[in-house]
């Protein structure tokens, strides 16, 4: 790992940074400590040698470009990550380090034994035997998703400049906020950027390589009841909680998402609340195939207006809004750029693992720009939330794919 020196200090450092983001917000970045955390980054990548380091006005995006050291043309290969975390705590963040994992035991991360990263619950650790594991104490989550990717791409950077014998065309880096909340993309500067083909190094397990995402929209459900005493009801209270719960029913039983797998969509009810009077329904709704995605946004309609049409009245107002749509789409036309990091990985001894996302990057939204963006592993297990870890000799392969990249993108000329 020497050759990577300041990969896990670095990563160590940054996670013990709050960068949590927040969805209730209408600034860019969400917040302060977001803003604060991108001018660090402007200062370290300046301290390694990046040249035009700068933070996008539109975006909030901390850019920056290695120049090429060969003279023929060559595609400008650009690496995306974020430094906002999820919505979990991130406030005293204290990382463990657990050298030579076994790939059995138990791992105890806080002292009292009330959080425990166990095999039999988490059997992906069985995968990390002889390995170094990097933890959170249970207390909050990690943020390997996605420092991790932020320091694998500074790593890379340190890299190339250290050695000028590795050849390659410019490297463009984007560092983005509020990726979480699924607002970091949407004034992503392609032009500014200067990449001809990027990837997101966003990824999860050693090998991830992922050009299909959902299609993803936002439903949220307003119900307008009458309410009256209980007593004196019949024939008089409209009650929306009951509207509400009669509209949910009316969806398809098993299209959930704790029902569902691979290709299958879904819609989650991430949020509900309200009285007799007025009541509220949050979904999410996704799925891989486009046209699906339409039927499932349109079923959702027309239950409203056929519970509009029953009641007599405006008592349902269904508010739809796109979020972002399946990468595939635009990737699969030219698939060069998933050819060459799978022939990286492949050259690396690493077997590509392609499969559709059950979730988005930002590179799905990037994409849809005209720059396409394939995601790839950054190492986070367990996102999201206490159990969170990631193997430090994954990260370090991580370095090697994006190095390896660069260098066929030169050799190759893509």
């Amino acid at each position: 790992m020497a050759k990577y020196a300041n990969l896990i200090p670095r990563f160590l450092d940054y996670v013990q940074i709050n960068t949590r983001s927040d969805g209730n917000s209408e600034t860019i970045p969400s917040t302060p400590r977001l803003t604060e955390f991108a001018n660090r980054l402007v200062a370290d990548l300046n301290a390694i040698g990046v040249s035009h380091v700068r933070i996008n006005s539109q975006s909030a995006y901390v850019l920056g470009t290695i120049p090429a050291n060969v003279s023929a043309p060559v595609k400008s290969v650009g690496f995306i990550a974020h430094f906002d975390t999820a919505d979990f705590n991130s406030v005293g963040v204290k990382p463990q380090i657990h050298e030579n994992y076994d790939g059995q035991s138990k791992i105890q991360l806080d002292q009292a034994g009330e959080y425990v990263l166990d095999p039999a619950v988490f059997p992906n650790l069985k995968k990390y035997a002889g390995q170094t594991l990097i933890t959170t104490d249970g207390t909050t989550l990690l943020g390997a998703d996605d420092k991790a990717g932020v320091v694998e791409i500074m790593a890379l950077a340190e890299m190339l400049l250290a050695h000028p014998e590795i050849k390659h065309g410019d490297v463009q880096i984007a560092l983005g906020p509020d990726e979480e909340i699924g607002t970091g993309a949407d004034h992503f500067d392609v032009a500014d950027f200067g990449a001809d083909i990027a990837y997101t190094v966003d990824g999860g397990p050693l090998g991830e390589l992922e050009y299909e995402t959902f299609n993803a929209a936002d439903a949220q459900v307003e119900f307008t009841g009458t309410n009256v005493h209980p007593g004196s009801a019949k024939g008089i209270m409209v009650n929306a909680n009951q509207l509400a719960m009669d509209y949910h029913a009316a969806l398809p039983s098993h299209d959930r998402p704790e029902l569902t797998s691979g290709r299958e969509g879904f819609f989650h009810l991430y949020e509900m609340n309200g009285t007799p009077e007025a009541a509220h329904l949050g979904y999410i709704i996704r799925d891989h195939d486009r046209e699906k995605f339409e039927n499932r946004k349109r079923l959702m309609s027309q239950l409203a207006a056929q519970m509009n049409e029953k009641l007599g009245g405006d008592r349902v107002k269904l508010v739809l809004h796109d979020e972002y749509y399946n990468m595939r789409e635009v990737i699969e036309t030219d698939m060069a750029v998933v050819n060459l990091a799978e022939e990286a990985m492949k050259e690396l001894n690493i077997q590509p693992d392609i499969f559709p996302v059950r979730g988005g990057t930002d590179g799905s939204k990037i994409s849809f720009m005209g720059l396409p963006t394939p995601n790839l592993f950054a190492g986070a297990e367990n996102m999201h939330g206490r159990y969170e870890f990631v193997s430090e000799e994954t990260m370090v392969k991580a370095v090697d794919v994006l190095v390896r990249i660069v260098e066929l993108n030169a050799e190759k000329r893509v």
